[in-house]
């Protein structure tokens, strides 16, 4: 049986995406937080655009920068910084590139050989909130389709 997204809104400013993945905490955690993997999965294929770039430093004080590109457009760049790195377990970063930035955390659930993926984002307002809601419910799931292909066993995922 094939795993679905769920993509909920559980209060005015909070946003969760739920999938569960048929590999283990450690795999998933890897493919989040290592560079040479979340660029095989992050970018949806159907928007057309492109990770240009990713820089990772996966632990409590670290950093992070993507740079995507579409076509002919400017470049959109996303960063922020890591809060909290549980490696498996847990990771929360914040999203700073503009002032309605949300604070995102995802949970890694291991879930009888599998695992429970907990994507929220926080964000300060119920409008930023609306503003994120359409981009998650519709690029979430096929990210996530993306990371199932990548987790796949004989997929090179290491």
């Amino acid at each position: 049986m094939k795993n679905q997204t769920t993509v909920e809104r559980k209060s005015e400013r909070e946003l969760v995406a739920t999938r569960t993945f048929n590999a283990p905490p450690r795999f998933v955690f890897e493919a989040c937080t290592r560079p040479e993997l979340f660029k095989r999965w992050w970018a949806p294929k159907s928007m057309g655009a492109v990770l240009l770039s990713c820089e990772m430093d996966a632990r409590t004080g670290g950093g992070y920068r993507l740079e995507f590109g579409r076509g002919d457009s400017k470049p959109m760049a996303f960063f922020g910084r890591y809060v909290e790195v549980i490696p498996n377990l847990r990771l929360v970063w914040t999203n700073e590139e503009s002032g309605d930035g949300a604070v995102t955390t995802v949970t890694f659930e291991e879930n009888g050989g599998g695992t429970r993926l907990v994507w929220q984002e926080l964000h300060p307002s119920g409008e930023a909130a609306d503003d994120a809601a359409a981009g998650m419910e519709g690029a979430m799931p096929e990210q996530f389709e993306q990371l199932d292909e990548l987790l796949a066993p004989g997929a090179g995922r290491a």
